[in-house]
């Protein structure tokens, strides 16, 4: 169930909690808080945004319009990551399209994948995304799920003493995959790693936060939500009070933060195509986050 369709529930019941008014997401905090991306030193603001889905759209404005205020969101309030892939349809062009119109290309911090096997056919995809991203750079590329990893990183090393990408990376969703993760964190000189995380799949925490934090390696968070289910778990239960001692006032906030709270943790890239999602999403980054202690606590409530 997807966060939308389960916001309709809760408005049925009355139930204001899920999701604040936007005046109370306006802190004295200007934009969200900063990470430092381990390879460089790089400052990169630690809420972003995914596209899956979101951004496979067509040409109309009903369609884009909403995309576009996404952007201006995340600009508007300290963010630039913005994730996608050759895998999620028209999602790359959408982002090159509107990031231009806007003139806030070259301002985002732009991650994409190559989902490929073979070296030519690799190199033609991720040509293909720069074009459709109408980048001249693109920032992190990423080898999505680990597709024919050997051949890519090949190309990609190459191309980042170049300057052709800034950073290279690779990427997965499910836990099957982390035993092949963690001998490639031990093998290869990486950037990033972005994985699955949420504050009810936990696993990463055993054995690959610990080993990207040893080898210096920035952490993208996919799946925060669990698909949005993590929503329906909590339907018709108001926040706790404790909330407020972490500067959280809404569900969203309260997945994302105890994410964050994980110091190996750099950014977390939520998807949405709703404006009042994305700022509630940002304010995840603003003010404090839980302590070790307190994600403790956090866990019993879903």
């Amino acid at each position: 169930m997807q966060r939308r369709k389960s916001l309709g529930y809760l408005a049925a019941m009355g139930a204001s909690p899920w999701l604040t008014p936007l005046h109370s997401l306006v802190t004295a905090q200007a934009s969200v808080m900063k990470r430092k991306i381990p390879s460089s030193g790089e400052m990169l603001p630690i809420v972003g945004v995914g596209t899956w889905q979101t951004f496979d759209v067509g040409t109309s404005p009903s369609e884009r319009s909403p995309l576009k205020e996404v952007l201006k969101t995340l600009l508007e309030k300290g963010g630039t990551v913005i994730d996608s892939s050759p895998m999620y349809g028209r999602s790359e062009g959408v982002v090159g399209e509107l990031s231009t119109e806007l003139g806030i290309n070259e301002k985002l911090f732009v991650a994409t994948k190559v989902w490929t096997s073979g070296r030519q056919s690799g190199i033609d995809q991720m040509n293909r995304s720069f074009s459709l991203l109408r980048r001249k750079t693109i920032d992190l590329m990423q080898i999505h799920n680990l597709v024919d990893w050997r051949t890519h990183l090949a190309t990609l090393r190459p191309w980042k003493e170049d300057g052709k990408i800034r950073y290279l990376g690779i990427t997965h969703y499910t836990e099957s995959s982390y035993d092949n993760i963690e001998q490639i964190l031990k093998t290869e000189k990486l950037d990033f790693l972005q994985i699955n995380y949420s504050i009810v799949s936990r696993q990463v925490e055993e054995r690959i936060l610990p080993l990207a934090q040893d080898k210096g390696v920035a952490m993208i968070i996919n799946q925060p939500y669990e698909g949005g289910s993590l929503f329906r778990s909590v339907r018709g239960k108001e926040l706790p009070g404790y909330a407020k001692e972490f500067d959280c006032t809404s569900w969203g906030q309260f997945f994302l933060k105890f994410i964050l709270g994980h110091p190996a943790v750099t950014c977390v890239i939520p998807g949405t195509d709703n404006p009042r999602h994305m700022i509630d999403n940002m304010g995840a980054g603003l003010g404090k986050l839980p302590d070790q202690e307190m994600r403790k606590r956090m866990i019993a409530e879903v």
